[in-house]
């Protein structure tokens, strides 16, 4: 199957329903009051874990999604119906991010797990809920709230229990091949692998765990040389990592310095990353110029503190012994709990304050008036019906609007952008 870690997808959640304005006609009743109910809710854009998936390969074909409108208030006080979320799978391990600020909006990582992405807009109010005392018989009904609407960055990261790391053409991906079912392209040039290859493992005790053969590092990885930043990600979530050196120093390569300059790669990257167990192994040592590095390799590991195999990936020479000391750590291996475990979803009205009014210009020179709690006023006014006009122009005076245009310089007749909607400025 065909690997995508990292994809653009633009969301738009559903626009609330718009809200009725309507009186009672009854035989009985000549002076019926408003009548004219909300509108429903717009749809959740909301993102879940699916186990059935392990890449995001589906959303290189499918882009956009869209969370249905709700519905219309109507007569006689009825209320539109909530839209039904929309529903998006995505692989555990799927980070979200928002593509303009790259904010985290949702760090997905269990099975079922969840997060709304993109809240749907409010149902606008009907005009039965204008109704009071001073005014019994309001003509004007509110349009629905827009959802909300995001570009967003999704990347990936391997939910694997080892990675293995190492220069390229160090034989990890004939020990992945040898020890699974996976089977990566396997060749004697750099970058054979270029896409992390998952393999399930299992040991003689019924146990399986998942390995994952991440592609070659090379030096510079950590300040995103290559594709460093892509490759290195993926072992952020790894429980042990095995470092695969070549013994036999085959390309001119000297072992125990290749380990050094990928452990500065790894503490370059991340310290969490670089903290995570190794385990030292020395591949192809089937080739006779191994001999006089498995020592020095062996003396490595006792100094780093670490635990050494030799083996051949091709006779499968010491592999069983490797994968019974996995297994074994992983049995026993109990993970630190986070911080904080969950699901975080960046929030915008709380990112910013929406009441905060900002005014500039544009190249035209006309005056554009920026706001969250004023866009929302507006998108969601019928300007069409006189009451809404006056409700519109009550709230405009009760911000301040005219004197904060004033100081701004602004003169009668000139234009006012406000969201999708311009107006002429009198005073």
């Amino acid at each position: 199957m065909q690997f995508i870690d990292r994809t653009k997808v633009s969301v738009k959640a559903g626009d609330g329903g718009n809200g009725k304005s309507a009186f009672r006609h009854e035989k009985f009743v000549p002076k019926g009051g408003p009548s004219g109910g909300d509108g429903g809710r717009g749809a959740d854009i909301v993102f879940v874990v699916d186990d059935n998936m392990n890449t995001l390969l589906d959303f290189r074909y499918h882009k956009k999604f869209k969370g249905a409108k709700g519905g219309n208030g109507d007569i006689k006080n009825m209320y539109g119906k909530n839209a039904e979320p929309c529903i998006v799978k995505v692989p555990a391990g799927t980070l979200v991010k928002d593509a303009d600020t790259g904010a985290v909006i949702a760090d997905l990582t269990a099975k079922g797990q969840s997060a709304v992405i993109a809240k749907g807009g409010r149902g606008g109010r009907g005009n039965a809920h204008f109704a009071n005392s001073a005014h019994r018989a309001p003509t004007f009904a509110e349009y629905g709230e827009p959802g909300e609407s995001r570009e967003l960055l999704l990347e990936l990261k391997l939910l694997a229990d080892v990675g293995l790391v190492g220069y390229p053409s160090v034989g990890k991906s004939s020990l992945i091949a040898s020890v699974s079912a996976a089977r990566p392209e396997i060749a004697d040039y750099p970058f054979t692998t270029i896409t992390p290859v998952l393999g399930v493992v299992k040991t003689d005790y019924e146990k399986s765990f998942v390995m994952a053969d991440i592609p070659g590092l090379i030096d510079g990885a950590a300040d995103g040389v290559g594709l460093g930043h892509d490759f290195l990600r993926h072992i952020e979530r790894t429980k042990l990592i095995l470092h695969i050196v070549d013994a036999s120093g085959s390309e001119g390569r000297d072992p125990v310095e290749d380990y050094h300059k990928i452990n500065r790669e790894l503490r370059k990257y991340s310290k969490k990353v670089a903290s995570h167990p190794q385990v030292l192994v020395a591949n192809k040592i089937d080739i006779t110029e191994s001999e006089e590095n498995i020592p020095r390799l062996r003396e490595l590991a006792e100094k780093e503190g670490l635990k050494f195999f030799p083996i051949s990936a091709v006779t499968h020479e010491g592999v069983k012994e490797l994968i019974a000391y996995v297994g074994e750590f992983l049995e026993n291996y109990h993970e630190e709990p986070e911080q904080d475990d969950s699901v975080k979803v960046y929030d915008a009205d709380k990112a910013e304050d929406p009441d905060k009014i900002t005014i500039s210009r544009n190249d035209a020179g006309a005056f554009i008036v920026s706001g969250k709690t004023l866009e929302k006023l507006v998108l969601m006014t019928n300007f069409n019906d006189d009451e809404g006009l006056r409700r519109f122009q009550y709230i405009w005076r009760i911000k301040g609007l005219d004197k904060k245009l004033r100081d701004r310089g602004i003169k009668e007749g000139m234009t006012v952008h406000i969201a999708d909607m311009t107006f002429e400025y009198h005073e």
